[in-house]
């Protein structure tokens, strides 16, 4: 389905050829007319691409012609990358070369003459291929549109989501609800078989299921009935240890004595055995009555989930109950005790209810009767499904045009063959309406399994990378463009559980969101497993989803591959053979040295090699990767030095540092002119950071688990530009010391300390961001006994998480100043959790004007 943004390829391009240095760069080479006349085909091809797009799905023929095209318009973004790729390497030589360096670049294939020659050649090559592609235009009768309409619509509201599921959201399941909590509030049969009863709730994808499970779990008479609620989404494998874990960390969640007696419990429940986790589990669930809620089952089997059952039913308190959430009649048959509460699709006017809800404006609906005449033959076409209602009513907003709906409800999709209870065609309604530069990103989330959970700055660094985001304008950063993207894709519903962390967000998709995004990008993406034998020519990008399998015996066909994702690889790991690489994800990894081609993958953007735990050196070729913008070795633990002549990586944005050396080269670093983000990980031999030296545009600094530093000194001198820090488990840094420099506090945004035990109050200076500070994170300080009375000053604060610091027993009085927080998240403190506990808690008047409040599991939105 690439065909389906070449639009936005085809303007990335044009924007490439267009610019200054381009042009500059060209002349010198003597490559400008060349590129011209490949401009001028290039602009003459895009102007129909749209309306090709529009359509395609009626005429193969078209389609035929797009994939030619597409094949052309990569090899033209490999020949202009090879073009950027010897114009950094010129820079490189110029600024940093020795004379050795100069002669060695002039002798070799880079020599500007070798250079020109072979670039002109490929080039020419290009042209020709689009102009012969090109000519075929005319036969399809393809008109001029030059500008993508399709723009996507924010509403002011959405930029203050959240996860929770408020009782006003949810249209039509009140009897649904009242139904399954009867069940839920019934006392089991005294029968020993039967006394843990398990409820099933089952219903075809899309219907809500989750919605009505979470709409549940919050409920009033719930909390009251079960003193231990537990939430786990289950994963398509039904894994008995990593389910039982899940279960454990839930319920540890409901438990800050247990937690602060044993910080680091949760992190080594992954290393223990299946009987220690089994005694874990029992002694947490031991003599309580709980809920337990296992959200999304897949699989069907007997065996683990008697073992399961049996496990959670030793030692648990009469009236307990399971909550189950499936797709499957047969699964619920198999795990449920009672008869399964089977979930339909709303009904009509509860469908355009929900959908009004999501296509207008409250109340605004009434001016426009035409609109909702056309409205209510699309919701037909929904069955009922409240995710297709809620997708296509987000689609429409704010559309008045009446041709805009009627396009969608006489959309050709609704009339291809359906399979029974399938709501792809409303989902693939709103992807074919999409702008083109939204589709590419869309697409990429088929790379990830079911149930991941994203986050932005992964999201960003994958878009960066391949080139995805449009160059920013008016100053705005590369980072603000990926986060308005993903604004406009939760727009359109198509992310859920889209949380704000302050300067970072999360995110999820719907299983069958998932599905939508591997049914778009089949003829571009792979989920490579040991069942697939070949990888075809179209393929672009690729990720490994089995753990074992290293793909040795693969052939491939696909040399233009961009993106491996191929985590716990070995040694066996081919990739050799994609030169054009923009990604090479080696997290998990067991190199113990890296291969040394890896020098020559000069296309590549983002090498990430986190948590391998054998590598010892790097080669210091990885400084001649000029295109890097990417270097992740944060949790190298083994890794002995850092490559020489680091300040060669003139395009590195963001830098992840974890070695065994005891000093950094700090010059090095610094000398990296586009370094914005910076995170120095495990260095256990580092005492010292960053003393007199200048970072002019570093935005973010996270240093994480260096057991012997002491001096990280800051100020806005060195740190002009650094607007968010973060500092976790460094027990021996003093952060009250050598902090008097105010104009670098006053630009602070975003300040987090993790796992610091000697943090006993916060520290004064945090007072000096009071004007700028958006978000302030406090977690695992399990010293810190009390907030400053001045924290009410930080006026502009939005974000205020705090967890697991259990001697902290109140928060300052004038909370009520603190307008602009919208979210406060409390977990794992017991005394404030009781303090605070929504509509009950003594001082919960205090906070009870903040948009968002966590407590602990429970999480309340209210209404303004």
């Amino acid at each position: 389905m690439a065909e389906s943004f070449l639009f936005s390829i085809a303007e990335s391009l044009l924007s490439k050829l267009a610019s200054q240095a381009y042009e500059e760069a060209s002349r010198v080479l003597g490559l400008y007319d060349h590129l011209k006349n490949l401009k001028d085909t290039l602009s003459l091809v895009q102007a129909v691409l749209l309306d090709a797009d529009q359509k395609q799905e009626k005429n193969h023929e078209l389609r035929v012609w797009l994939r030619q095209l597409k094949r052309v318009f990569f090899d033209a973004e490999n020949v202009l990358d090879e073009f950027e790729c010897q114009t950094l390497q010129n820079q490189v030589v110029k600024a940093h070369g020795t004379t050795k360096d100069k002669v060695s670049h002039f002798l070799s294939t880079s020599n500007p003459l070798v250079f020109r020659y072979k670039m002109a050649q490929q080039i020419k090559d290009i042209s020709m291929r689009l102009d012969k592609v090109a000519v075929d235009r005319h036969k399809f009768g393809l008109q001029p549109i030059d500008v993508d309409t399709r723009v996507v619509h924010v509403r002011e509201w959405e930029y203050s989501t959240h996860s929770h599921v408020d009782d006003s959201d949810v249209i039509g399941r009140e009897q649904d609800k009242a139904e399954i909590i009867e069940l839920l509030m019934q006392q089991n049969p005294n029968d020993d078989h039967k006394s843990l009863s398990v409820i099933p709730i089952v219903g075809m994808g899309g219907l809500g299921k989750t919605t009505l499970a979470k709409f549940v779990f919050n409920d009033k008479k719930i909390d009251e009935c079960f003193p231990l609620k537990m939430w786990v989404s289950d994963s398509d494998d039904f894994d008995l240890k990593q389910l039982i874990i899940k279960i454990i960390n839930s319920a540890n969640a409901n438990d800050s004595v247990f937690l602060a007696d044993a910080p680091d419990g949760q992190k080594n429940l992954s290393k223990m055995g299946l009987e220690t986790l089994q005694n874990q589990l029992r002694h947490k669930l031991a003599d309580q009555k709980f809920l337990l809620v296992l959200d999304g089952v897949w699989k069907e089997d007997r065996v683990k989930w008697v073992e399961l059952r049996n496990l959670i039913h030793v030692g648990a308190a009469a009236g307990s109950k399971i909550l189950v959430t499936t797709r499957s009649h047969s699964i619920a048959s198999m795990m449920g005790t009672v008869s399964s509460h089977i979930l339909e699709g709303l009904s009509l006017e509860d469908s355009l209810s929900l959908f009004v809800r999501w296509a207008f404006n409250e109340g605004e609906e009434k001016k426009y009767p035409r609109l909702i005449k056309i409205g209510r033959e699309i919701v037909k076409k929904c069955r009922g499904v409240p995710l297709a209602l809620r997708t296509l009513g987000s689609l429409l907003f704010p559309k008045y045009d009446t041709i805009q709906w009627e396009d969608v409800r006489d959309n050709e999709i609704w009339y291809l063959p359906q399979k029974k209870d399938d709501i792809l065609p409303a989902l693939k309604v709103s992807y074919d309406l999409m702008p083109s530069y939204l589709r590419q990103c869309f697409a990429l989330f088929s790379l990830y399994p079911k149930d991941y959970k994203f986050y932005s700055y992964d999201v960003i660094q994958l878009w960066g990378a391949l080139g995805f985001l449009a160059s920013p304008k008016n100053n705005r950063a590369q980072d603000d463009i990926a986060i308005q993207y993903l604004w406009e894709l939760f727009s359109r519903s198509l992310l859920q559980d889209f949380v704000s962390h302050g300067t970072y967000y999360s995110f999820c998709l719907h299983d069958l969101v998932h599905d939508l995004a591997l049914f778009v990008a089949k003829d571009d993406c792979l989920l490579v497993n040991s069942h697939i034998q070949s990888i075809p020519e179209s393929i672009q990008h690729l990720s490994f989803v089995e753990k074992d399998f290293h793909g040795k015996s693969l052939t491939t066909k696909a040399v233009g591959v961009r993106t491996i994702f191929y985590p716990d690889a070995g040694a066996e790991a081919n990739f050799k053979a994609y030169k054009y690489l923009r990604i090479l994800h080696l997290t998990n990894s067991t190199f113990e040295t890296l291969p040394p081609f890896i020098g020559k993958l000069k296309h590549l953007r983002c090498l990430n090699l986190r948590n391998n735990k054998k590598i010892k050196r790097l080669p210091d070729s990885i400084c001649k990767l000029q295109n890097l913008q990417f270097l992740f070795l944060d949790g190298c633990t083994e890794l002995e030095t850092l490559p020489k002549s680091l300040r060669k990586l003139i395009s590195l944005y963001n830098f992840e540092i974890t070695t065994k050396q005891a000093v950094l080269p700090e010059n090095e670093i610094a000398n990296l002119s586009y370094l914005q983000y910076l995170t120095i990980g495990y260095c256990d031999n580092v005492e010292s950071l960053f003393s007199g030296i200048e970072f002019p545009v570093l935005k973010a600094l996270s240093v994480w688990c260096c057991k012997r530093l002491k001096s990280l000194p800051l100020d806005s001198k060195h740190f002009p530009a650094l607007e968010t820090l973060h500092v976790r488990y460094c027990d021996k840094l003093e952060l009250f010391k050598g902090h008097e420099d105010q104009n670098f506090y006053s630009k602070l945004k975003e300040v987090g300390f993790w796992e610091m035990p000697q943090l006993e109050i916060l520290p004064h200076w945090v007072q000096g961001c009071a004007n700028t500070l958006l978000s302030l994170h406090l977690s695992y300080c399990f010293n810190l006994e009390v907030l400053p009375d001045w924290l009410p000053m930080l006026t502009n604060l939005r974000v205020l998480d705090i967890e697991l610091c259990p001697k902290l027993r109140s928060l300052p009085d004038g909370m009520h100043c603190l307008t602009a927080l919208e979210h406060l998240r409390i977990k794992d403190c017991r005394e404030l959790c009781i303090k605070y506990k929504p509509q009950v808690g003594e001082c919960w008047d205090q906070i009870s004007h903040i948009k968002q409040i966590t407590i602990d599991e429970q999480e309340i939105w209210m209404k303004r």
